[in-house]
């Protein structure tokens, strides 16, 4: 059969396209979706979100846990399947009832108790490293509506380090997250380090990481907690240790001078405009807790917990008008303001490096 002969019209109102196919054809549609759908599967196996292309000892203890589960399951499937066609099409005589009963007695109550126990004791003997012990550094992160608040608490600090929507983490060290929520039910879920834990209003959850590899990587809230859920996201930075540290004690300084008479504008409407009762600048009178501090904030790799880049361009959208980048969010509009008022200090803002 040539393949021009496997071409079939399909008016509409055709029954089924099984009766419009030709005979020696039948495969080759399912092939073909196949040949389409799987290069998009593989493609989720990587990326800076993916649990299965891992970045620390947590997550590849996790995806291991995966893939002994999927080999599992296969075997299951293929014994299944092959009873199945035994008695189906290989010996489908008839079974003698004692035969019956063992076979459901030890398929359906021994195997799986069996196998279920042993997979449960091996699953539930890895948890305790997924809470082990910081090596000195906490990170206590809080879920807000909708972003997330991250301070960091060096050994023997008395004053943490205030950021927001990024965690960055040495590596080859183990770091100890605790997790809190403010008014709703959020869930830390940082897939390429480590696995999901949920953020409780009233009460602290606790894990740790301990990254491989230095690399960028994408977190998530993965619990549904309102509006804006989806746009609730954050990065995380991994460093080696020494690049860490000396990030860690550039975090720990005043904030940049605005450079340029527009930046400067653009501090004194800052000023002006009451933004320091929300948000915080160390070396500035802002010193508000509501809103995310924003001392550094340009030296973060996005805006609004993910929601738009870390530009210009990107900054005045979310002055003039937050709630149309993300719904529900507490930060009033300034879309009154004179387009150069805003412009000026989202200069202002980009230049907090």
């Amino acid at each position: 059969m040539r393949p021009s002969d496997c071409r079939v019209r399909v008016s509409p109102g055709a029954p089924t396209l099984k009766s419009l196919t030709p005979a020696g054809c039948a495969g080759r549609p399912r092939r073909a979706v196949f040949a389409l759908v799987a290069p998009a599967l593989l493609a989720a196996c990587g990326g800076p979100q993916s649990a299965l292309d891992t970045a620390g000892s947590d997550a590849a203890t996790l995806s291991h846990l995966f893939y002994v589960m999927l080999a599992g399951a296969v075997v299951l499937w293929l014994a299944m399947n092959g009873l199945m066609l035994w008695v189906w099409r290989i010996d489908p005589r008839p079974m003698p009832p004692r035969y019956a009963r063992r076979l459901i007695f030890a398929g359906g109550i021994v195997f799986p108790t069996v196998v279920l126990a042993a997979l449960l004791s091996w699953g539930l003997s890895i948890m305790p490293d997924q809470r082990a012990p910081g090596d000195g550094l906490r990170v206590e992160v809080t879920g807000e509506q909708w972003w997330f608040r991250v301070h960091y608490w060096p050994e023997g600090a008395t004053e943490p380090v205030r950021s927001a929507n990024e965690i960055v983490l040495p590596v080859g060290s183990r770091s100890e997250i605790t997790l809190e929520a403010d008014q709703v039910i959020h869930s830390f879920w940082l897939p390429s380090l480590a696995g999901k834990t949920d953020m409780i209003p009233g009460r602290t959850n606790r894990m740790s990481m301990e990254p491989t590899e230095p690399g960028e990587f994408r977190g998530q809230c993965a619990e549904f907690c309102g509006d804006s859920h989806a746009w609730m996201a954050f990065t995380a930075k991994t460093m080696m240790p020494e690049e860490f540290d000396a990030w860690l004690a550039a975090e720990t300084g005043p904030a940049a001078q605005p450079e340029g008479a527009l930046a400067e504008a653009g501090r004194e409407a800052f000023m002006a405009q009451g933004c320091g009762g929300c948000h915080a600048i160390r070396g500035t009178p802002a010193r508000g807790r509501v809103g995310p501090d924003l001392t550094h904030l340009a030296s973060r790799l996005s805006l609004a917990a993910g929601a738009l880049p870390m530009t210009r361009a990107a900054l005045v959208r979310w002055i003039e008008d937050p709630a149309a980048v993300k719904p529900g969010a507490k930060m009033p509009a300034y879309d009154h303001l004179a387009p150069d008022t805003i412009e000026a200090m989202a200069a202002y803002l980009e230049g907090l490096e």
